[in-house]
Order: C-alpha cells, then sequence, then structure tokens
C-alpha cells in the first residue's frame, strides 16, 4: 500500500510502498478515506518531538473497516470508524472514572511506536517500519488497535469525521469539559489553527462572551469571527495583554493557548482575571517551560491547567458532537481547509507551517 513515511526528522516527506500485515487479535485493519494535517504530526516531522523512524505518519482519519482481528467485537468489515491517537482499554483508573484521555495504555504507544499488544504491522523494505501515535493514517490502510476506534453513522463525512477525532474534540472538549459554567464570561483563545477555532465553536454553543480570539494572521482572524468569535486581536500588531483589558477591564475568566509557546502561555495568564484559569492545550519542544509570576498567581488566585485530548470522554463525545453535526447544529465543514492528495502530504505540511486557514484534509477516496 502507499503510505506517507518519515525517514528522518526534517527531511521531505515522500510517499512510500509499505507492507501492512493482517490484523492480530484485538486489532482492526481500516481503509482510510480521510486525513487531518495536524501540527502535532509536523512536530514529529521537525524534530521537536522524537519518534522511532521510519514510521508511517497521521494520527486524526476515519474510515471504513476492512477487517477484524480474533476478539473484535465492537466494529465489524463495513462500519465507519474515528480513529483516536489515545486508547480507551476501559479498565484502568483514568477509563474507569471517565478520564480516558489519561488511559495508562497510552504510554505503549508513545515509548514503542507499537501497537497495545507489541510490536509494528508494518514494513519497509523488509524492515520493520513504525505507527505514529497508534493510528498511521497518512496511509492507504492502516491496523489500528480495537481501543482506538469509535464506529460512527454511515453517511457522517469521512473528512468531518476524521477531524472530530483530533481537533474538534480537543478544542471544543476543553470548552465543554474543563471550563465551569462560562455562558456570559469571558473566554480567550489564543491560535486560530484547528484546535483554537474548534474551541471557538463551543464557546459561541455555550454563549460565553466575549469571546476573544487572537493570532497573527488576519484571514484566521476572519474565520475566527465566522464562527462566533466576538473580537479579534492581531497579536502581531497589537499587544494582546493591554487589547484584552480594553476589551473586557480586569480581564477573562478562562484562557485557552492553543500553540504551544512560551510567550503566549505567559500572555494567557497576564490576560486573566483574578481567580481565572488558563488551560494549556499546544504542545512544544520537550525542554519549552514558560514563566509565571509568583506573587501574581498566589495573589490572584490563578490557576494553570494543563488538558489533554479535551479531557474528553472520547467515546461517548464524539458520537454526540457528530449527531450535533447531523441535526445542523454544529457547523463543523466550515473548519475544513484545503484538501491534498497523499503524495501532497509535504506541500500541505508547509501549507500548515505558514499558517494556511483551517484544517487541511488528505482525501484518500
Amino acid at each position: 500500500m502507499q503510505a506517507v513515511v518519515m525517514t528522518n526528522p526534517g527531511d521531505s516527506l515522500t510517499v512510500h510502498e509499505v507492507v501492512l500485515a493482517a490484523p492480530g487479535p484485538g486489532e482492526v485493519r481500516v481503509r482510510i478515506e480521510a486525513a487531518g494535517v495536524c501540527h502535532s504530526d509536523l512536530h514529529y516531522a521537525k524534530g521537536d518531538l522524537s519518534c522511532r523512524t521510519p514510521i508511517v505518519l497521521g494520527h486524526e482519519g476515519a474510515g471504513i473497516v476492512q477487517e477484524v482481528g480474533a476478539g473484535v467485537e465492537s466494529v465489524s468489515p463495513g462500519d465507519k470508524v474515528v480513529l483516536t491517537w489515545r486508547p480507551r482499554c476501559g479498565n484502568c483508573e483514568f477509563c474507569s472514572t471517565g478520564r480516558p484521555a489519561l488511559c495508562e495504555k497510552g504510554k505503549i504507544h508513545a515509548a514503542t511506536n507499537g501497537l497495545l499488544r507489541g510490536g509494528t504491522r508494518l514494513t519497509l523494505d523488509g524492515e520493520p517500519a513504525y505507527h505514529l501515535m497508534g493510528v498511521s493514517c497518512f496511509a492507504e490502510e492502516c491496523v489500528v488497535s480495537q481501543e482506538s476506534v469509535i464506529r460512527i453513522p454511515a453517511d457522517v463525512p469521512s473528512e468531518v469525521a476524521a477531524i472530530v477525532g483530533c481537533a474538534v474534540i480537543t478544542g471544543m472538549g476543553v470548552v465543554l469539559n474543563r471550563m465551569s459554567r462560562p455562558t456570559g464570561q469571558g473566554v480567550l483563545i489564543i491560535g486560530a489553527g484547528g484546535v483554537g477555532l474548534s474551541a471557538v465553536l463551543a464557546a459561541a454553543m455555550v454563549g460565553a462572551y466575549p469571546i476573544i480570539v487572537a493570532d497573527i494572521a488576519d484571514d484566521k482572524l476572519t474565520k475566527a469571527r465566522e464562527l462566533g468569535a466576538t473580537h479579534m486581536v492581531n497579536s502581531a500588531a497589537q499587544d494582546l495583554v493591554q487589547a484584552v483589558q480594553d476589551i473586557i477591564p480586569g480581564g477573562v475568566q478562562w484562557a485557552l493557548e492553543a500553540i504551544g509557546r512560551e510567550e503566549t502561555l505567559e500572555q494567557a495568564m497576564a490576560c486573566l482575571r483574578p481567580g481565572g484559569t488558563t488551560f494549556a492545550v499546544g504542545l512544544g519542544k520537550p525542554t519549552d517551560a514558560a514563566r509565571v509570576p509568583l506573587n501574581n498567581l498566589v495573589q490572584s488566585e490563578k490557576s494553570l491547567q494543563g488538558s489533554l485530548y479535551g479531557s474528553s470522554n472520547f467515546g461517548i463525545q464524539i458520537p454526540e458532537l457528530l449527531a450535533l453535526y447531523q441535526a445542523g447544529k454544529l457547523p463543523l465543514e466550515q473548519l475544513l481547509g484545503r484538501r491534498y492528495r497523499l503524495d501532497q502530504a509535504q506541500e500541505a505540511f508547509d501549507a500548515l507551517a505558514s499558517g494556511a486557514v483551517g484544517r487541511a484534509i488528505l482525501d484518500l477516496r
């Protein structure tokens, strides 16, 4: 099969012929129809985050089940599924308490770049190749653990389903799961990429006000307005902290940093009102660290919290969000950007790095 392979960080991404083994017990083979182009993949491609190579990229995707291994009962051939880059084993402490984003089995993907039951199902030129986040959906097909698929209605467009599996549940999840009673309260979203724009949708849906979006690209800010943002700040031209104070004196109750930069996380904290909370969502390099003024943190009782995968119970929330989409209550299609072929993956990443608007899609149909 054809797949996008990273052989060395920093090298151009190319399509290779890769051998995909049949699914083993507890595994599922999926024919990919659409895959989202996410900054997390770009971090690995640039070497900001480390992984074993050669590796097939892609962790945000949707497709049709082709084959299931022994013991798989949750899906059957012909089912449409969303792929998830965190497994949900259902047995660990975190899964049992509704926090599968912290599933203990997730460490296996990161540590081995294999699947949950051990090893890889990918071969390149006779040698092992590896799975990114247990998914590797920049390919015509992938084999994943049954814990990494969610069955969805067959009539959901695959490009919409794909982005719900990462960007949408991450951005919307922070607002819906971590912001307590945001209705009528100020929300600042830093970064108008796929995650940030998804957070705008959620903030508008629950009636937050004002909804302030900061980015350095005016076209991204225009898109944020279309999705429900009430105020936009081009932080390349304006002082973000002062701009927020001008919009809502005293600061916002909630801030979401969706970029993963030290400076913007520090700005998010400075934009909070007393008692406010910043959620760090974007990933950076492992050595990145933000400075938070200690006295201001204590005296203003501010909070800084991390949120992984929207702190969501994604096995339940992804179908719920798709149901809202199908009912015409959630315009997820407005998050989509340009579509690319599989052999245009490098072009898609170049556009992502340069600030393209909307979530780019690799269309494999």
